[in-house]
């Protein structure tokens, strides 16, 4: 398995549409709501994208996200 692309986005709403982008390309793309725990299946994925809360969370936690 070899991911070609790994993404943090700041938002639910930014990561769905970075994945809807990926996947209308060809690639085969997994969207995660926050770290994900390893425990996720990624067989066939090209670009995995994870969506965390940092745009509303205050700076310092953003940053430790």
């Amino acid at each position: 398995m070899s991911i070609a692309l790994g993404a943090i986005a700041d938002d639910f709403t930014g990561a769905t549409a970075l994945c809807n982008t990926l996947v209308k390309e060809g690639m085969g793309a997994v969207q995660v709501i926050g770290v994900p725990d390893g425990s996720i299946d990624l067989v066939g994925t090209d670009a995995v994208v994870v969506a965390l809360k940092s745009r509303t969370a205050p700076g310092v936690r953003a940053v430790s996200m």
